[in-house]
């Protein structure tokens, strides 16, 4: 669904919701008839586990499952592996790790404990946070057993909220090393390509982008841009295809699989679980354009991400605006295997949240904003041209913010504010500084430029004399390097994108050098986080809390564990291969403690 950012669209009304409850019983209904057909269907293989989805939850989980003696098969709808993590910088946030722990950072277990249950609140319940915690490390280190995958420690990269008791303001988040993605073969054809991809020439790892952006001005961030301009010469001259981030997590992962023989099947959608006398003992999957049945001897473990590009799924359960247009998750990401999972008997809890944060719908793509809302001399209005948010805070605040505030005052679409002191300084999504935006970023829409704030307010339709006034304000904050209207810079998360060079507040810089340019800027995510709700062992549930023989989730498929909130960069993966790994324990019978 396209939704217009400009237009006001009311919540779903009663009506529409018990209208989507029919829908929804009379596909469970569907499901009973088409499961009880499933028998007849032609048999694809028996194995101990399937598992549905090649993303980083189903992968790890299908290694784990192998690596247990289990025999185990992975179907993939995508003609590619990797899902949404390919796609991603693949930050990986899993407190008290071995790479972290090694690294010296000062993490316990007491202080993970205190931290996550102060960012989670009541949203989740204390054993399944407990079980990530206890579970986490465990996994990092059977992953860098039985993988080539290695890790590294994104030092300062803060805890979100490190503030909070138990937080760290040099983070706990790690990310995967270099890898030569030769060790795949053939295989290497069906990596799902990177959101935004490397230049040409160079290797970098999340952990440098925030220096790369401050090339043009920074000692170290010309450091580091050579820095990686030598990895990618290194790796030419030894014949290498260096791979970082999302590619790196994903081909290690594969190459696990590989060396476990476990078989993954692309371009083989799940249709629907098979079940037996209430248990999960199978999966409806069509391959090679034909429906069959792959058996589970043991379960079902759902990998299968969530229903971003979902726009009915988007519809009946998120806030409006919204879209299929503005996340950045993989486009199979259709909630097909949390349907099947409700059918099955499933409760569903999160429903109405994702992984957000503000982004600008460039043609093609949208651009998730990460460093470009918190560099210094930057800030975000609304529709009123006034501010509305600490721009610098963690990107799901943002757009939480966004929704809360839209109905009484629009803040979406939302607008970035720059000037060209800005952009003669920083690097803009892959625009180097100083030079000149695509004209597609402009015909679309997307992005505005004018030699005076007066005509960029009327440009994108906010009133001139608010604008001017809330930049003449800004500008006062910003000489005196306090924001006491949102407290930017306040935190330590805030000053992880920013220009250590501008004094006496990294995160603030005056709007005074024309040309002023706008983005526009909507409700991104990088994919939802509401799905099947499940308990410590990953098991999923129904809504009287009994559980559903045979059938696990994690990942996005998965009520997040970190509920409404996010702990740190890697707070979706980290969970998703953590959870992914206990399913597979459990089913081995071999969880600790169980």
């Amino acid at each position: 669904m396209t939704t217009s950012t400009d237009a006001h669209v009311q919540l779903p009304g009663r009506r529409i919701v018990l209208a989507g409850g029919a829908v929804a019983a009379l596909g469970v209904a569907a499901g009973v008839q088409h499961t009880a057909r499933a028998a007849d269907l032609p048999l694809l293989g028996t194995y101990d586990v399937v598992v549905i989805g090649a993303g980083a939850a189903g992968m790890t989980a299908a290694l784990t499952a192998a690596r247990q003696g289990l025999s185990c098969v992975v179907v993939e709808k995508a003609p590619t592996f990797g899902g949404s993590a390919a796609r991603s910088g693949a930050g990986i946030w899993i407190p008290n790790n071995p790479v972290i722990l090694a690294a010296g950072v000062p993490d316990t277990p007491a202080k993970a404990a205190a931290y996550l249950s102060a960012v989670v609140g009541a949203d989740v319940p204390a054993d399944r946070r407990q079980s990530f915690l206890a579970h986490g490390p465990a996994m990092i280190s059977f992953v860098m057993a039985n993988s080539p995958l290695r890790f590294r420690w994104m030092e300062g990269y803060s805890d979100y909220y490190p503030e909070l008791p138990g937080g760290l303001p040099n983070g706990r988040s790690i990310e995967p090393d270099q890898l030569d993605g030769n060790i795949l073969g053939a295989e290497l054809a069906h990596l799902n390509p990177p959101y935004l991809a490397v230049p040409s020439g160079m290797v970098v790892f999340s952990a440098d982008y925030k220096w790369l952006d401050l090339a043009a001005v920074s000692a170290k961030g010309a450091a580091v841009a050579t820095e990686c301009l030598a990895r990618g010469t290194k790796a030419a001259l030894l014949g290498q295809t260096p791979l970082t981030m999302g590619q790196s997590l994903a081909a290690g992962l594969r190459a696990g699989l590989q060396s476990a023989q476990v078989p993954v099947w692309l371009n083989t959608p799940l249709t629907d679980l098979y079940l037996e006398g209430g248990a999960v003992t199978g999966a409806v999957v069509t391959r090679s354009g034909a429906a069959g049945l792959v058996r589970a001897r043991r379960g079902v473990v759902v990998g299968s991400g969530g229903f971003e590009h979902n726009a009915a799924m988007r519809a009946q359960y998120q806030r409006q605006p919204i879209g299929t247009d503005w996340t950045v998750g993989a486009k199979e990401n259709t909630g097909d295997g949390i349907q099947a999972g409700q059918r099955a008997g499933a409760a569903l809890a999160l429903m109405d949240d994702a992984w957000w944060g503000p982004a600008i719908p460039l043609p093609g793509d949208p651009y998730f904003c990460l460093a470009e809302r918190t560099l210094p001399g930057g800030l975000l209005v609304n529709r009123a041209g006034a501010r509305f948010v600490n721009e610098a805070g963690p990107y799901s605040d943002v757009v939480h913010t966004m929704y809360d505030r839209n109905a009484a005052a629009p803040d979406i679409p939302a607008w970035l504010i720059v000037d060209q002191n800005y952009r003669n300084r920083y690097l803009f999504r892959d625009v180097l500084p100083t030079l000149a935006f695509p004209d597609d970023w402009y015909s679309s829409g997307a992005a505005y430029k004018a030699w005076t704030l007066d005509a960029l307010a009327t440009s994108i339709g906010v009133p001139a004399a608010a604008l001017r006034s809330t930049v003449n304000r800004f500008n006062s904050l910003a000489a005196s390097g306090k924001d006491t209207d949102f407290r930017r810079g306040d935190s330590a998360y805030d000053h992880y994108y920013t220009d250590p060079s501008i004094l006496p507040n990294s995160c603030l810089a005056p709007l005074w050098l024309p040309p002023y340019h706008a983005f526009r800027i909507v409700p991104g995510d990088l994919g939802t986080k509401g799905g099947m709700r499940t308990d410590a062992r990953a098991r999923v549930l129904r809504p009287d809390g009994s559980v559903i023989p045979g059938l696990y989730a994690a990942g996005n498929a998965s009520a997040a564990v970190m509920g409404h909130s996010y702990a740190g960069a890697g707070s979706t993966i980290g969970p998703a291969m953590t959870f992914g790994y206990v399913a597979a324990l459990d089913l081995a019978g071999a969880l600790p403690g169980e």
